[in-house]
This record gives C-alpha cells, structure tokens and sequence, in this order.
C-alpha cells in the first residue's frame, strides 16, 4: 500500500494526505488502528480527531473511528491544509506590495489568485509568489509559510504576512485574541432594513454539500462566528455594505449574509450569481446579467486592515480602494437605482 498525495475532486478546503486500498488479506479492523499501522509518526489522538472533524473517508463516504476496514476497502484522510511538499516552490509572480519592512510586509491581493495551495491550484499561488520574494518565511500552524490570516480566491483585498518568526506569534495572537481589525465592503443582493446590526451564528461545513459552509445557529456545531455590517449606500435591489469581523472563519461574511436573507452579488458557491432580487422584466435581467459581466466574482473587498506592529508596538492601519471590476458594477447599480424610481 502507498500513500498518494492527490486531492479529492469534491473536496474545497480539505486535501487529500493519505489514501490506501486495504489489501485482500485484511481481517475487519477499526479504521483508527488500521492507519496508525500505515502512516508514519501518527499518534492515535491525531486519527481520532480527524476522524471526528469528519476527515477519514472510506469508499467515498466519511466514517467514525470505530468504522472496521475491510478487504478491498479505499481509506482517504484529509486535513485541512495542503501537504506540505505543495508549499515550497517559489515562482515570480507580481505582488501589490502596500507596505513591507523587516517584520511583515501587507499585500493587496488580486481577485482570482489563490492564497496557499490546495486542489487544482499548486502553483500560481499567492505563496508561490511571497517564497520567491522572501526567502526563509515562517511557517505557521497549518504548515503555510508566512501566512497569519487569508482571504477566498475571489475576494480581492488587503493582507499581512509575517517575515519573521516573532512577526507570526505576535500577529497570530492578535487575530487569536480578535484585536485586529479588518473590514470589508461588499454588495449584496436585497435591501437590509436595518442601517447596522451584528450577525452571531456557528459556522462548520454544510453536511449536504461539503463545499459550502453553513450557520448553525443553536451552537451545538462549528465555531463561533461574529460579523457587524453598516450599510454604505442602498441601490434599490442590492445594497453596499461595511463589514467588520470579529472572528475569521471560512466564508464567514458570505455564509452570514446568506443566513439574513443577503447573499452576495453574484457569489455562485451561495447562489449568488442568479436574480434573487428584482422585476420580471426582460431589461433588468439584462442588465443584471451584464452586471454578472462586469464583475465575474463575489462582490467581496478587504477593503482595511489594522494591527498592533510586533515591533515598534505601533498601531498600523491600511486602507484600499475598491479595485474596478467592482466599483464598476457598483456604480451601474448606483446608475440604474437613479434612473427606475
């Protein structure tokens, strides 16, 4: 049996590290013995936590530890980060470098560019990129050099990483310990009563389709989850809103704004991307569907970013502009709000 590195093609955020087909002479065996027999250096705690995040896959379908492998049986684990081989090849690729000293350095990340590598996307990375113009990053929990906190592939933004061993503790625990600010704009579909308000709601993987994520509001599964919204301008069947994040989970923003009732502009994992909101007229689906044109991505920016410098000590803010595929489709909104009344 030998393990193999390929990722699972239904899965998102989690990568494929092991995969064994149990051979014909395998006597029924607990899942979790029969891969401490086969991966190098794995504790039991560790398979016993996979396999409770869901992350032990047998013939395609997760399964408990307590599961017994059987002859001919194909056993996958996941984890949450790529292997680590998939991180270490530098490529010079263009990086919007806002600011960058000997601690840390914040880019404004493009839309479409993957931050680390994972499946379908081992190079080309925002990763790939920073090994080439930084030699000797950091690594941090997950095995990702230089990386303290990321943003989806097709949300454009602002983004600090860490340069240096003291850089990462000290940037991490902020975001731990949710000092950090980071906002964001982003249009969604609808008009939100309320001018603010606070979105709290666990957030973990949809059980039905596993690349989405989900709210479970009673708490009993995911993480705690926080984000306060402002609204910026209301264009009548979208409205352009601020969010703040306490919390840092995947697609937070766009799970919980789909949760209210809000989905993102053209978000097409939430079903974004269809008319959710609007007339029956032939012109307006039109022009939404130029509008999908325009911007051919969620309409989701890091737009700031602050922190405590793990240096000097001083609080460091940074500011963006919308990048024009969205201020673009921003503005046809803001043209057709004015001119349907």
């Amino acid at each position: 049996m030998t393990p193999n590195n390929t990722s699972d093609p239904q899965e998102d955020e989690l990568y494929e590290h092991y995969s064994f087909v149990a051979s014909k002479g395998q006597v029924p065996l607990r899942v979790d013995k029969f891969l401490m027999n086969f991966i190098e250096n794995a504790t039991r705690n560790k398979i016993q936590l996979a396999a409770k995040e869901g992350h032990i896959w047998v013939n395609e379908s997760v399964v408990k530890q307590n599961y017994k492998v059987k002859a001919g049986d194909e056993v996958k684990v996941f984890f949450e980060h790529p292997p680590y081989e998939f991180l270490l090849s530098p490529e010079d690729i263009h990086l919007d470098i806002v600011y960058e000293d000997e601690s840390l350095l914040v880019v404004n990340k493009p839309a479409g560019m993957v931050v680390h590598p994972g499946h379908g996307n081992y190079s080309g990375t925002l990763i790939n990129a920073l090994l080439f113009h930084i030699k000797n990053l950091p690594v941090n929990s997950d095995e990702r050099p230089g990386l303290v906190h990321r943003i989806d592939k097709d949300t454009s933004g602002l983004l600090v990483i860490a340069k240096t061993e003291q850089a990462m503790t000290h940037l991490a625990k902020q975001f731990f310990d949710k000092t950090s600010e980071r906002e964001y704009v982003a249009l969604v579909w609808g008009n939100i009563e309320e001018d603010k308000g606070t979105i709290e709601g666990h957030i973990d993987r949809n059980p039905k389709n596993r690349l989405q994520m989900q709210v479970f509001p009673e708490g009993d599964k995911g993480k705690d989850a926080i984000t306060h919204y402002k609204v910026l301008e209301r264009l009548g069947y979208v409205t352009l809103v601020s969010c703040k994040l306490e919390t840092g989970r995947t697609h937070q923003i766009r799970v919980h704004m789909k949760h209210i009732g809000h989905t993102i502009f053209n978000d097409e994992r939430y079903g974004g991307n269809k008319i959710l909101k609007g007339t029956t007229f032939t012109k307006y689906k039109q022009f939404v569907e130029n509008a999908f044109k325009i911007l051919p991505r969620q309409a989701l920016h890091a737009k700031t970013l602050g922190f405590i410098h793990p240096v000097s000590g001083k609080m460091m803010r940074f500011d963006s502009v919308l990048p024009d595929d969205m201020a673009n489709c921003v503005e046809k909104w803001r043209h057709y709000s004015r001119h349907s009344q």
